[in-house]
């Protein structure tokens, strides 16, 4: 019977993959979120690390996502939702550009996805190496970067993961202008899918200038947008939900399915202090 399964799993697969090919049938979406994970720190009581990182964990199961950026997570965090067998990440610390302070990692579902190429950046002034930016004052920005085979279409995408400054107003404007360059000089004419804590609501000269080349995959979703405006909670359930400061891009031609702010949560805590934004996502099969 295991064989016979098998058998015909195959042929499934051989059939949709010629049909594919001859473009007489879609292309299966990809799951993409943005997730800040808030940092594991014992100074958040029951909200800490420890009492999340299973919520995390499952969600992330639950949702079946295929590729998400993550921000603020150490690397014991990361190393938590590694457990997650089909998951693998990659990503340097922002502060030795190594393994030390948070990361702006990205994970991959294994089984659909191929990792090519990774690299990072840094939001300022020499982003070939650790370092505020402009006048950020707390800590240094960095941005990781991934190009992906997508395993069922056969098409290699740009993955990018960054975290805006949350102080410097020069460093959050700057850095917009940067991610513009850098996505276009690493990516060049490839598809596009850009994903982060902008710590910027939609009004923000940042924003707009994200939105020159790619797409905010909210206000292209073909289906009404799913969940709150607003994606930072502080753990507070009954905060206004007003702000929205966490996006997804995507490049012209993509195809936005859904798009939704996942606001789960168990016995009455949230899994972070920013909720996971996800979009099911249809990549331009021609470069632009």
């Amino acid at each position: 019977m295991n064989l016979r399964f098998l058998w015909i799993s195959y042929l499934l697969t051989c059939l949709f993959t010629s049909q594919l090919a001859l473009g007489r049938v879609a292309p299966p979406p990809l799951r993409v979120a943005t997730y800040n994970l808030r940092m594991n720190t014992a100074s958040d009581g029951p909200n800490a690390w420890p009492n999340r990182k299973e919520m995390v964990k499952d969600l992330v199961r639950y949702h079946h996502f295929d590729v998400f950026g993550t921000q603020e997570g150490f690397r014991d965090q990361l190393n938590d939702i590694a457990e997650l067998r089909d998951y693998a990440f990659v990503g340097r610390g922002r502060d030795d550009g190594r393994e030390a302070g948070e990361h702006s990692a990205i994970f991959y579902r294994k089984s659909r996805l191929q990792l090519l190429k990774t690299s990072d950046f840094w939001l300022s002034e020499t982003p070939d190496k650790p370092g505020k930016g402009w006048d950020a004052t707390c800590c240094n920005r960095i941005c990781t970067w991934a190009q992906f085979k997508d395993l069922a279409t056969k098409q290699e995408f740009y993955f990018f993961s960054v975290h805006f400054d949350h102080q410097g107003v020069v460093a959050r404007r700057e850095s917009g202008k940067l991610m513009v360059r850098k996505i276009a000089e690493i990516a060049g004419s490839a598809p596009v899918i850009c994903t982060g804590d902008f710590n910027s609501t939609p009004d923000t000269e940042q924003i707009k200038a994200m939105q020159g080349p790619l797409r905010d995959a909210r206000a292209s979703s073909t289906t009404p947008p799913y969940g709150p405006v607003g994606t930072f909670q502080g753990f507070d359930l009954a905060a206004p939900l007003a702000d929205r400061i966490d996006y997804i891009f995507v490049s012209p031609g993509s195809q936005v399915l859904t798009y939704g702010v996942l606001t789960d949560s168990l016995r009455g805590r949230y899994p972070s202090d920013h909720f996971p934004v996800v979009a099911d996502v249809v990549l331009p099969t021609k470069t632009r």
